[in-house]
């Protein structure tokens, strides 16, 4: 009996030590997945996705990574790629953590559209500012006019930290008149079209922060989402509407406050017939009506946000597959908006809320910000494509008639087209990844064909006139880090700023002349 007792107490005691080391390993096992959970969110998820799904750049998972070697895979880590936004990670990771980086990409599954509600946005408010009252009435640096300001999205070299920032430039002068720090890669600049003093930016992880451009700092902000880039202000200002990728839903907040009033779910019957939830695409106020208009991208929809009582929405459906950027037109009546895996850019009459009809638009079209110019009497619309396919062309529509006028061959793919009343030229980047990606190429906007191009320096891209269109902003990121400014007819160099990874550009002009090219008075 007594040898079956100490048996007993030994087994007990095996198990004992057993259930403790398994603990402890199972502890340790978790620690180590929080740690490289933490270390994807800190370095990787502002490009590739919070839920690993892809972002601006390619999706990280276990079946996006299957089959692909380790060693190959922290080599790219450790020496970044070359010609994209990623940098070397060597020095900044261990090689231990790098290792471990590689083993988590390759046994995580696309994460299942992790919530981001309400509370959770009321509860990441910050307040910089508490009494707004307080602040000066008139900007506190020398300006002709507000409108004279060139906003530009600094990502930084890791897309966080030192160099993220929104940084502000008078474009008469050149020089820049102040920095934001956003934690995060800044991605998109609003400007409010009612009060001269505020901007928004948005960053590529669903930050917004409210900025007083008269005294260039950030008074308010909050976390919308995960991660994407949407966000639109209404044409009294009293509404800003932020959407997100991940998860995949909008938010409306009131502008002043940013506290989120109304929360809509993504989701619907896509043109296959598939109900599907779906990423946020363009998010646009417009000076025609109080409403917005945000594209469901993966659904092919279209909801336009009545601004009044609990924000009523009409769908406007089977507008195309993957749709992404848009640009108004007509008195911001008419939405263009392009559609990625359909290869056409849908025209939608906002007042009516119907689509009038889809244009061809090249492989993979992407109109940015959009650009429009009046020439002997049409309103010309220009649309860049990513160019997939062999056939890389600039769509040119008349946008009266909603006709295709012609397809201007370029020397690769497009992303951004910029144009302005006051200059010659649209202007369109070249998107590759060898040296042509260093260049801008210039259409002439009366025989609609490339007439120059213009070599930047840097990897280059997003072009934007000033406000008087007397100048030329051009983003010379990867190699230059520069924003460099050209005149905008001799298309000889007058400026550089310099700053880390610049990206989009935007002018505080835009506000006025809503399409990038058409004067206030051509707003037809």
């Amino acid at each position: 009996m007594e040898l079956k007792i100490k048996t007993l107490k030994k087994s007990i005691l095996a198990i004992s030590i057993s259930v403790l080391f398994t603990s402890a390993n199972a502890y340790a096992a978790s620690d180590d997945s929080h740690k490289m959970h933490q270390l994807y969110q800190d370095n990787c998820a502002s490009c590739h996705g919070s839920d690993h799904g892809g972002y601006l750049a390619p999706a990280l998972n276990s079946e996006t990574l299957k089959g692909r070697s380790p060693t190959a895979l922290r080599t790219l880590i450790m020496t970044g790629s070359f010609e994209t936004l990623m940098p070397p990670f060597f020095g900044r990771l261990s090689d231990n953590d790098i290792r471990d980086m590689v083993k988590h990409l390759q046994s995580t599954p696309k994460l299942a559209n992790p919530a981001f509600t309400i509370k959770d946005m009321q509860a990441s408010l910050k307040v910089y500012v508490k009494d707004e009252s307080k602040l000066p009435n008139k900007p506190t640096f020398k300006i002709d006019s507000m409108d004279d300001i060139i906003g530009v999205a600094a990502r930084g070299k890791y897309g966080r930290g030192d160099g993220s920032e929104a940084v502000f430039i008078n474009s008469k002068t050149h020089q820049q008149i102040g920095v934001v720090p956003t934690v995060t890669a800044a991605h998109i600049i609003e400007f409010s079209p009612a009060n001269e003093r505020w901007a928004y930016v948005k960053t590529d992880t669903a930050e917004i922060y409210k900025v007083d451009l008269y005294t260039m700092q950030a008074v308010r902000s909050i976390k919308t989402g995960w991660n994407g880039p949407g966000i639109g202000i209404s044409r009294d200002g009293k509404y800003l509407m932020a959407g997100s990728f991940v998860p995949h839903n909008a938010v409306i907040l009131d502008a002043e406050t940013l506290e989120p009033l109304k929360q809509f779910e993504l989701e619907g019957i896509d043109p296959d017939g598939k109900m599907v939830s779906s990423d946020s695409g363009m998010i646009i106020g417009t000076p025609y009506a109080d409403i917005f208009a945000i594209a469901l991208e993966n659904a092919g929809q279209v909801w336009v946000v009545d601004l009044k009582d609990d924000f009523p929405v009409t769908k406007i459906k089977n507008v195309g597959r993957h749709l992404h950027d848009a640009f108004l037109t007509h008195k911001g009546k008419k939405l263009m908006i392009a559609s990625y895996d359909d290869s056409i850019v849908a025209a939608i009459d906002l007042e009516k809320r119907e689509i009038i009809k889809k244009l061809p638009a090249g492989c993979v079209p992407h109109v940015g910000g959009g650009a429009a110019v009046k020439v002997d009497g049409r309103t010309l619309g220009f649309g860049t494509n990513f160019g997939t396919c062999d056939k890389t062309v600039v769509s040119v529509w008349d946008l009266d008639t909603m006709e295709l006028v012609k397809q201007v061959p370029v020397s690769g793919g497009t992303e951004s087209p910029a144009a302005h009343a006051n200059a010659p030229y649209v202007a369109v980047d070249i998107i590759t990844k060898d040296r042509r990606a260093r260049t801008i190429q210039l259409i002439d906007k009366k025989s609609l064909e490339v007439v120059k191009t213009l070599d930047v320096g840097g990897h280059a891209y997003f072009p934007e006139y000033s406000a008087d269109g007397k100048s030329l902003y051009v983003s010379a990121g990867y190699a230059g880090d520069e924003v460099v400014v050209y005149d905008s007819t001799s298309m000889k160099k007058t400026g550089s700023i310099q700053m880390e990874s610049p990206a989009g550009i935007f002018s505080r002009g835009r506000v006025k002349y809503m399409t990038r090219g058409l004067s206030p008075d051509e707003m037809e």
